[in-house]
Formats: C-alpha cells, structure tokens, sequence
C-alpha cells in the first residue's frame, strides 16, 4: 500500500504550478510502475478484466472513487479493459492529487 493512497486529493489554487522534470520522478516511484507519465502531462494505466462486467464493475468503482476525492479521471471501457488517464484540469498538468488518485485506484483492483 502507498503512502500516497492515504491521503486525500486537494483542489490546487491559484498560481498552482504543474509537476515537471524531478518532482515528477519523486512521485512516479510511489506509485505502481504500470502507471506511465507521458509528456509530463498526464498518467495513463490500462487495467485487464476477464470480460466486460469485471470491467464495468472496476469502472464503477472508480466513478465512486472519484467523486469520494473530488477528482475525476478520464476511463475508457471496452471489453476486457480499462483505461484511465489522470491529470489536473485546473493546471493542464500533473499534481500531486493526480498521484494520490493513482494509488487509490490501483487498491481498487
């Protein structure tokens, strides 16, 4: 369990910058390798189900999930497979929030 998945998403303020270069990195490695940064923008995971109800059901909890933090990833669901994409809206980037969400989405599985 990550020490990240305890704690809880914030809502960044104004002047809220995005992660970049190292501070990226620092908080990559807190969570599941399978998370991958691309473009220092967003985080991106595919999730593997038998079939599409496992799917919808892991898709489901994470909904709930997102709205519990007040941090809403972007899914896509097809048969098999999930896909979420986080990032802050808010700042076009990456936050620590979006690092918080990772992990608790992972213990969901």
């Amino acid at each position: 369990m990550s020490s990240l998945s305890q704690k809880q998403c914030i809502p960044c303020t104004i002047g809220t910058l995005a992660l970049k270069g190292e501070k990226l990195r620092q908080f990559q490695v807190q969570i599941n390798s399978e998370w991958k940064i691309v473009e220092e923008h967003h985080l991106e995971h595919e999730y593997k189900f038998k079939n599409f109800k496992e799917a919808l059901k892991f898709t489901n909890k994470v909904g709930e999930l997102a709205e519990l933090q007040g941090h809403h990833p972007d899914i896509f669901l097809a048969w098999g497979r999930v896909k979420i994409t986080l990032f802050t809206h808010k700042i076009n980037g990456l936050s620590e929030s979006d690092f918080i969400m990772a992990a608790k989405i992972d213990e969901l599985k």
